[in-house]
């Protein structure tokens, strides 16, 4: 083949693959799509990847299969089973902090949570809250802090399980005030909220829909919350940021990504879709039922969100020198 041969079915096929990405989109999709959840059913996130499956099914007229894949080192199974997943928009993740907090915990995971994926869409988050038990004398967390370092090692706190996103949060809190209080992990918040309650521990950090209707019920004192602004539903309930602790920002959150190498005409359609159910006056009364707030984000807004948080929960493992074997 000469060199002008050569040049002409190079720039015919690049041309082909120009027009193969956008007709693949459009088809898009042809089959069921799986989404993979990387928890036993019955808990909030696989409550919300239910509801985007939902949603998605009726938006693109093909079935989303939920698969859970509860184990592995800090649930990791099925973050790993995704990213090793054909890169074609037919498995999806759904993705929260555990996604960002394992690699720091756990030595070859599988995966790496910036380079193993295509980030899609944020669904919802809510701010954690500082709860403590009614016996306990403090009204604010500076009132917590002073009672704490008058107390040291006498404050437990729970959380539902080792290396989870509210024990890391424990800790971060531990870090930033200079406080000797006691980690107790439990199999789930549940117990550690039952525990809570009982005085048997004094302090816990939580999503909303686990310790609100303790709360709402008068039987936990929330201190604080970590997000950005004040909660919804506790507008009388200052921010850690309020309370002295500049920068002091985590939240539950739910999302989606695809694994790295799904195209981006086919994300894209996927993260136009999620957007317009969150718009839904039914899907935001349902995330509502669970403490959930929608949350909308770009692609490459997602994408930097999941890098910081990466960043930030190594950091903090590394401060509070936690180890997992």
């Amino acid at each position: 083949m000469c060199r002008r041969d050569f040049l002409t079915a190079a720039v015919a096929l690049g041309a082909g693959t120009v027009f193969i990405v956008p007709a693949l989109a459009q088809g898009y999709p042809t089959r069921p799509i799986k989404m993979i959840v990387g928890l036993a059913p019955g808990g909030t996130t696989d409550n919300v990847a239910r509801l985007i499956g939902q949603r998605l099914s009726s938006s693109l007229g093909r079935p989303v299969i939920i698969d859970n894949r509860p184990g592995g080192a800090g649930g990791s199974a099925g973050f790993k089973a995704a990213a090793a997943a054909a890169s074609d928009g037919y498995t999806l993740l759904s993705a929260t902090a555990g996604m960002t907090i394992s690699p720091a915990l756990y030595k070859n995971v599988g995966y790496d949570p910036i380079k193993s994926f295509a980030p899609v869409a944020m669904v919802a988050s809510s701010s954690q809250i500082l709860v403590v038990n009614a016996a306990v004398p403090a009204k604010s967390v500076p009132e917590l802090v002073a009672y704490a370092k008058a107390n040291p090692g006498k404050v437990h706190f729970g959380s539902p399980g080792y290396g989870t996103q509210p024990h890391l949060t424990g800790e971060f809190l531990k870090l930033r005030a200079g406080i000797d209080i006691i980690h107790v992990p439990y199999r789930g918040s549940a117990p550690a909220v039952n525990d809570l309650l009982a005085g048997q521990i004094q302090m816990m950090l939580d999503a909303g829909p686990t310790v609100l209707p303790q709360i709402e019920a008068g039987k936990l004192r929330a201190l604080a919350v970590t997000g950005e602004g004040r909660n919804q539903n506790m507008q009388d309930v200052p921010t850690m940021i309020e309370s002295g602790f500049p920068g002091f920002t985590t939240r539950y959150w739910n999302g989606v990504v695809a694994p790295a190498g799904t195209p981006d005409v086919i994300g894209n359609k996927l993260h136009a879709a999620i957007n317009e159910q969150l718009k839904s006056p039914d899907m935001q009364a349902s995330l509502a039922k669970v403490g959930l707030e929608p949350t909308v984000m770009s692609p490459q807004d997602f994408a930097v969100f999941i890098a910081a948080e990466t960043q930030k929960w190594a950091a903090v493992v590394k401060a509070a020198g936690i180890k997992i074997e």
